[in-house]
Protein backbone atom coordinates (compact mmCIF):
# COMPACT_ATOMS: atom_id res chain seq x y z
CA UNK A 1 0.00 0.00 0.00
CA UNK A 2 1.35 3.39 -0.89
CA UNK A 3 1.01 6.80 0.64
CA UNK A 4 -1.06 8.00 -2.49
CA UNK A 5 -3.87 5.00 -2.01
CA UNK A 6 -4.56 6.45 1.44
CA UNK A 7 -7.25 8.77 1.80
CA UNK A 8 -6.14 12.55 2.67
CA UNK A 9 -7.26 13.72 6.42
CA UNK A 10 -7.88 17.37 7.23
CA UNK A 11 -8.33 20.22 4.77
CA UNK A 12 -7.35 20.47 1.05
CA UNK A 13 -4.44 22.80 0.08
CA UNK A 14 -5.95 25.90 -0.91
CA UNK A 15 -4.84 26.88 -4.47
CA UNK A 16 -4.76 31.06 -5.12
CA UNK A 17 -5.26 31.85 -8.53
CA UNK A 18 -1.65 33.44 -9.29
CA UNK A 19 -2.89 37.53 -9.49
CA UNK A 20 -4.48 36.96 -6.38
CA UNK A 21 -1.48 35.56 -4.79
CA UNK A 22 0.37 37.83 -6.13
CA UNK A 23 -1.12 40.63 -5.36
CA UNK A 24 -1.55 39.59 -1.72
CA UNK A 25 2.38 39.37 -1.42
CA UNK A 26 2.45 42.67 -2.86
CA UNK A 27 0.54 43.92 0.39
CA UNK A 28 2.36 41.72 2.29
CA UNK A 29 5.64 43.24 1.43
CA UNK A 30 4.24 47.02 1.87
CA UNK A 31 3.18 46.26 5.22
CA UNK A 32 6.38 44.95 6.61
CA UNK A 33 8.55 47.42 4.64
CA UNK A 34 8.59 50.27 7.44
CA UNK A 35 9.51 47.36 10.43
CA UNK A 36 12.41 46.32 8.11
CA UNK A 37 13.30 50.40 7.53
CA UNK A 38 13.47 50.32 11.16
CA UNK A 39 15.00 47.38 11.78
CA UNK A 40 17.83 48.50 8.74
CA UNK A 41 17.95 52.05 11.18
CA UNK A 42 18.70 50.21 14.57
CA UNK A 43 21.82 48.64 12.91
CA UNK A 44 24.59 51.65 13.62
CA UNK A 45 23.57 50.72 17.13
CA UNK A 46 25.32 47.31 17.21
CA UNK A 47 28.36 48.92 15.37
CA UNK A 48 30.47 49.89 18.59
CA UNK A 49 32.90 47.01 19.61
CA UNK A 50 35.95 47.05 22.19
CA UNK A 51 34.41 50.89 23.54
CA UNK A 52 35.70 52.06 19.89
CA UNK A 53 34.18 54.87 18.22
CA UNK A 54 32.46 54.32 15.24
CA UNK A 55 33.03 57.70 12.93
CA UNK A 56 29.95 59.12 11.86
CA UNK A 57 30.87 60.19 8.52
CA UNK A 58 30.29 56.45 7.63
CA UNK A 59 26.95 56.34 10.14
CA UNK A 60 25.23 59.03 8.19
CA UNK A 61 26.40 57.83 4.71
CA UNK A 62 24.79 54.25 6.16
CA UNK A 63 21.71 56.07 6.82
CA UNK A 64 21.25 57.98 4.21
CA UNK A 65 21.78 54.31 1.89
CA UNK A 66 19.22 52.52 3.65
CA UNK A 67 16.50 56.04 3.29
CA UNK A 68 17.32 55.74 0.05
CA UNK A 69 16.76 51.96 -0.80
CA UNK A 70 13.37 52.70 1.86
CA UNK A 71 12.61 55.18 -0.42
CA UNK A 72 12.87 53.18 -3.63
CA UNK A 73 11.32 50.05 -2.17
CA UNK A 74 8.54 52.38 -1.24
CA UNK A 75 8.42 53.59 -4.63
CA UNK A 76 8.32 50.54 -6.03
CA UNK A 77 5.61 48.94 -4.03
CA UNK A 78 3.10 51.60 -4.48
CA UNK A 79 3.69 51.27 -8.28
CA UNK A 80 3.25 47.37 -8.46
CA UNK A 81 0.14 48.33 -6.18
CA UNK A 82 -1.14 51.04 -8.29
CA UNK A 83 -0.97 48.65 -11.45
CA UNK A 84 -2.63 45.64 -9.58
CA UNK A 85 -5.86 47.84 -8.43
CA UNK A 86 -6.05 49.09 -12.23
CA UNK A 87 -5.85 46.14 -13.57
CA UNK A 88 -8.29 44.77 -10.56
CA UNK A 89 -11.29 46.71 -12.16
CA UNK A 90 -11.38 47.05 -15.16
CA UNK A 91 -14.47 50.05 -14.77
CA UNK A 92 -12.63 52.97 -14.05
CA UNK A 93 -10.91 54.55 -16.81
CA UNK A 94 -8.76 57.04 -14.37
CA UNK A 95 -11.24 59.32 -13.45
CA UNK A 96 -11.36 57.53 -10.27
CA UNK A 97 -15.43 56.71 -10.82
CA UNK A 98 -16.86 53.61 -11.84
CA UNK A 99 -18.54 54.47 -15.24
CA UNK A 100 -15.51 56.49 -16.51
CA UNK A 101 -17.70 59.96 -16.74
CA UNK A 102 -16.89 61.50 -13.60
CA UNK A 103 -19.97 60.46 -12.34
CA UNK A 104 -22.12 62.70 -14.71
CA UNK A 105 -24.76 60.71 -16.59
Amino acid sequence: MSDSDLPRRGKPPVFLERQSYRRRRVNDAARVLPFIGTLLWMIPLLWPENGAAVRSSSAIIYLFGVWGLLVLGAGLLSWRLSVQAREGDPERDGTGVPGGSGGAP
